[in-house]
């Protein structure tokens, strides 16, 4: 398991350890901040790199060591 603060989350690199629709390397683009401040944030946004698509995505997700790898492997 990924150890992640998702404050620290923008502009981080990711793997994915299979493919999505043929994409691999994401970074996140947007920390989706909720409407009460003292919420927790739940979502955020990944852009792939080559494509330029995003998703959006829980953010403990990237916590799966089976679906996310830190950095660009």
């Amino acid at each position: 398991m990924n150890p992640l603060n998702p404050k620290k989350l923008l502009l981080t690199k990711w793997t994915a350890v299979n493919p999505l629709d043929k994409q691999k390397h994401f970074l996140v683009s947007r920390v989706i901040q909720p409407e009460q401040p003292t919420d927790p944030i739940v979502f955020i946004e990944i852009e792939a790199v080559f494509s330029k698509g995003t998703q959006l995505i829980a953010w403990r997700e990237l916590q799966d060591d089976g679906v996310w790898r830190q950095g660009w492997v």
